[in-house]
């Protein structure tokens, strides 16, 4: 029995380690190099594929090597990946598939140090630019929708909807959101350096754009997921 006992606690030592592998494998790594300092981010392809993905291909095509932040916000995030220090805009892919409320469903949100897509106000217009919060803005994340159609209930910003076709809200754009696909692990002190940085008009932006240019030098793959 004694052996039995040994051996089925080794099968569960072995069980224990091949999930966390299988865990580890889901995850992919980059480092953002900026004239600000190094960034080391986390991107969860299990629960965003096509958006990291998407990322990732523009790292591999070295599309963000000399692009710059050109939104920074210092209360809410900093935004680049689209714009070269000259404020030429990058050609970009055709959009990527908005998948916001699969990466929320997932435990992603748009809380300090996440990554997520920037786009237009169309949902699906999202392609290379990509922001880093700095703050908690729930307000970003995306809406979930109750079951059933017709849905009974509703409720958006303080008001609540009857019986609404559940297709109407699944197309209502204000309640896409924005899809978070990875997190920083380290370099948040860089982030906190970039968000300080003194902003005002720069290039075709009659605002938030950081007087001295902070370049995104180039994006790393670390880790393959």
């Amino acid at each position: 029995m004694k052996i039995s006992a040994l051996c089925f606690s080794a099968w569960l030592t072995l069980v224990s380690m091949a999930m966390l592998t299988a865990h580890a494998e889901e995850v992919a790594r980059v480092k953002i190099t900026t004239s600000e300092g190094e960034i080391v981010a986390e991107l969860y392809p299990a629960k965003a594929p096509k958006t990291v993905a998407n990322f990732l291909q523009y790292v591999k095509d070295k599309h963000y090597d000399g692009t710059v932040f050109h939104r920074v916000i210092s209360n809410f995030m900093i935004q680049g990946g689209g714009f070269d220090a000259k404020y030429s805009e990058r050609k970009t892919r055709p959009p990527v598939v908005h998948e916001g409320r699969e990466s929320l469903a997932a435990g992603l949100k748009n809380q300090v140090g996440t990554l997520a897509m920037a786009r237009t106000n169309d949902p699906q217009s999202a392609t290379a630019q990509f922001f880093i919060n700095v703050s908690d803005n729930a307000f970003l994340d995306p809406t979930l929708i109750p079951d059933g159609d017709p849905v009974k209930r509703f409720e958006f910003q303080g008001r609540v909807y009857e019986n609404l076709p559940r297709a109407n809200l699944l197309n209502a754009p204000q309640l896409f959101g924005y899809t978070v696909f990875g997190k920083v692990v380290s370099g948040m002190d860089v982030v906190q350096k970039i968000k300080s940085a003194p902003t005002g008009a720069g290039g075709p932006f009659p605002s938030d754009v950081p007087k001295t240019p902070i370049l995104i030098n180039s994006i790393t793959l670390l880790k393959t997921p």
